[in-house]
């Protein structure tokens, strides 16, 4: 895709769905979004990243609040979007529906998924929902300390090889694990780091028989798209909004 600013040619953002969400990318090289269940330190994560550098308002057409910030690494600079906090993208609230939407049409560099490492089983389901939408992204294990309290062992490597993506373990209220973090975030927006996420598998005959009829489809339709598989799932569960964007045909243009 070619964009409009500055971003080399690895950036993955869609700056016409961006604008229309009320970012100016003028002065960013990146964009990222932060993404996570309630309550596991993302507000600490995004304050730690951004320090100061960062306001508040609405998402447009909504009352659901949204933060950006903005920080640099190595000689690059970010935007930092926090997404509202979901436990699934299903889209059965606002809150994940913006979630859902920023990261689908807004296609960001990368998406910084928060999880609680005391609670990490109850947040894969996110995680995991995400990695059927992007293939860029970097999981954040925050609260590490909490879950070594709690006689938690993460084997993060083995993790990582099993997600397809860079996990980093964190405290971040104490700023631990941070530049490890900007580094994958850098690593992966650049396009240095080749995120191969796992995808999640279905026994189900008759649902691989509907996805192998329905991806190669919507794959010709819409050339480049790399989420066919995702967006597959959700029409057959009938999503309105994914069926009126393949229909108008703005999915392909990320025109919503």
């Amino acid at each position: 895709m070619v964009q409009d600013n500055i971003c080399n040619d690895c950036a993955a953002h869609s700056d016409v769905q961006l604008k229309k969400l009320g970012l100016d990318m003028a002065r960013s090289d990146y964009i990222v979004a932060l993404a996570g269940n309630p309550n596991t330190g993302k507000s600490t994560v995004f304050n730690n990243l951004t320090g100061l550098r960062q306001h508040t308002g609405n998402w447009p057409g909504k009352t659901v609040s949204r933060a950006e910030g903005s920080f640099s690494y190595a000689d690059k600079k970010y935007k930092l979007v926090d997404l509202p906090g979901t436990y699934s993208l299903l889209s059965a609230s606002t809150d994940e529906e913006i979630a859902r939407n920023f990261i689908l049409f807004g296609k960001p560099d990368v998406t910084l998924i928060i999880a609680d490492a005391s609670r990490l089983e109850r947040n894969l389901n996110l995680t995991l929902q995400i990695l059927e939408i992007t293939d860029r992204a970097v999981l954040c294990l925050n609260l590490i300390d909490e879950a070594k309290r709690h006689g938690i062992v993460i084997d993060d490597r083995n993790l990582a090889k099993e997600l397809g993506i860079p996990v980093v373990p964190a405290t971040a209220r104490f700023g631990l694990g941070m530049q490890k973090l900007l580094q994958s975030l850098k690593e992966v927006a650049t396009g240095e780091f080749q995120c191969k996420p796992r995808k999640i598998k279905t026994t189900s005959p008759f649902l691989k028989r509907a996805l192998n009829k329905l991806i190669p489809v919507i794959e010709e339709k819409f050339p480049g798209i790399s989420n066919a598989r995702w967006i597959a799932l959700r029409m057959l569960e009938g999503d309105k909004e994914v069926m009126e964007a393949i229909e108008n045909g703005k999915l392909g243009t990320l025109e919503i």
